[in-house]
């Protein structure tokens, strides 16, 4: 391997690949790292986006999927013969894209620490990092994330940080005495998030401990404020850093839609630190490897280049170098699916801020009529026209792979095209007052079809707050009069 010292951080020194194709990124370790829930990739899947951090100038990948058994439930046990040849092909295909492929393993769950067990442990974890060592991985990382019972506690305390802590230290010193290939670890403790390491202005007893015992050149993630947050600004960042005494790096969960698996994650990385330092930066993905390739592709432009990030325009041209001819079709219908909202969940831009602008402008304008509202009503005719129009170029012209991942999300996108194109037109309907039986025929149509969507949320979910919610608005202010919101 030849490695690019590319940054050297106040007590810390990091190894990174050169970029292909691609500037360097001030962010010395800066990737993927696969730890979403749900079912792992293939195989297939990370070899192509080994690839396609190659291209876009990502030089690491953490090799983390929750569901894989020997990586948490297991990680005592070795790999079968069939899964460590495809580690080691993917060792292989990271060398030759000059990704540096990172192997983790989260052992919290039954973890022993103490007495003949705990050395029983420590020895069982050697062997297992010696055994993917011998595979061609040369990067180590142990989370001790999402721990169950332990995350459940009212806290953890002093004494679990310095148990993991020291276990990280010795695993770390020892092996790496063993092989001088091999750079300092990774770790992600159990208080992973910044509103989860504090009481008030103050450490909890777990995060002041875990940062004093850990040794100082293990790199450190974690992810913002919350699990799922806006963002995390330089001061939020800087905060962390003093925490910890030590710069942090970031696990950051977008485009992972884990927790809402119906709505997909294709707008761009927004809100990161622009001058503050970072260490390390990995995206956590969707499931869906193909179409994660448009926030990761912003990423890649972030880290780049964090103080000067425009995140729609490179948004914008991520869609273009990827979907071709068919970019146009995309970025609308990727417009309309980039916020992932919950109640703890809060990231991503709005779904479709334009158009939801101009319904605004519509429902503002539509009671006292005039030619404003008539305006208004042919402009969000056209809108809805193109989403119709873009949801079946995209049906037909996507490769077989990536319309399999979308295919629901793109049907709805499609029947709420039209359904909100039958919306405007009983709008219409309803003002002349020349059809009391067709507009009562075709509220009903709509309610049903309002229904019908609702019922469907957990399967499909696109267009939050907007295209989702004319349809509500529009039945609402022919039934009473007044528009209704579908819960904003």
């Amino acid at each position: 391997m030849f490695y690019l010292f590319s940054c050297f951080l106040a007590g810390l020194l990091f190894m990174a690949f050169p970029a292909s194709g691609a500037d360097a990124s001030p962010i010395p370790l800066c990737g993927v790292v696969e730890g979403f829930y749900g079912t792992p990739w293939s195989h297939k899947n990370r070899q192509d986006m080994l690839e396609f951090c190659g291209e876009q100038g990502l030089n690491a990948y953490i090799y983390a999927p929750k569901n894989d058994p020997y990586h948490k439930d297991r990680w005592r046990e070795p790999y079968p013969k069939s899964q460590q040849k495809k580690l080691a092909e993917l060792a292989r295909t990271a060398d030759k894209h000059h990704v540096e492929l990172i192997f983790a393993i989260s052992p919290g769950q039954d973890l022993h620490y103490d007495g003949p067990e705990g050395t029983a442990d420590r020895k069982i974890m050697l062997k297992k990092l010696e055994a993917v060592h011998d595979l061609g991985i040369r990067r180590f990382a142990i989370f001790f994330d999402d721990i169950k019972g332990m995350t459940e506690k009212s806290s953890v305390d002093a004494e679990d940080a310095r148990n993991q802590a020291e276990f990280i230290n010795e695993i770390q010193k020892e092996f790496r005495a063993a092989h001088e290939d091999v750079p300092p670890f990774i770790a992600v403790p159990t208080e992973y998030y910044y509103e989860d390491m504090v009481a008030g202005k103050n450490p909890k007893p777990y995060t002041r401990a875990f940062s004093e015992a850990l040794s100082p050149d293990v790199t450190v993630l974690y992810t913002g404020n919350g699990v799922v947050t806006e963002g995390i600004s330089d001061r939020e960042l800087e905060q962390a850093d003093g925490l910890y005494g030590r710069r942090l790096g970031v696990w950051w969960n977008y485009p992972v839609t884990d927790y809402q698996e119906a709505k997909l994650a294709l707008g761009p990385i927004v809100n990161l630190p622009k001058k503050e330092e970072l260490p390390a930066l990995f995206f956590n993905p969707m499931k869906h490897e193909r179409l994660s390739k448009i926030a990761l592709a912003t990423g890649a432009e972030y880290a780049h280049d964090p103080e000067h990030y425009a995140p729609e325009a490179a948004w914008s041209r991520a869609i273009k170098e990827q979907y071709g001819e068919l970019a146009a079709d995309m970025e609308l219908f990727a417009s309309h699916s980039q916020r992932m909202e919950n109640s703890w969940a809060h990231c991503g831009p709005q779904d479709a801020a334009t158009l939801r602008r101009e319904m605004d402008d519509l429902w503002k304008h539509w009671a006292a009529g005039g030619t404003e509202a008539e305006l208004d009503w042919f402009e969000l005719r056209h809108r809805f026209q193109a989403m119709d129009d873009a949801a079946v170029h995209l049906q037909k012209g996507l490769p077989k792979d990536i319309r399999k991942e979308c295919a629901p999300q793109l049907n709805l996108f499609g029947e709420l095209a039209r359904a909100d194109l039958q919306a405007l037109q009983l709008l219409q309907m309803h003002r002349s007052g020349n059809h009391p039986k067709e507009v009562k025929k075709l509220l009903a149509k709509l309610k049903e079809k309002n229904e019908k969507f609702t019922a469907h949320q957990k399967t499909a979910r696109i267009s939050d707050g907007t295209a989702r919610d004319f349809l509500v608005e529009a039945i609402g202010y022919v039934e009473t009069g007044t528009r209704k919101t579908n819960g904003r």
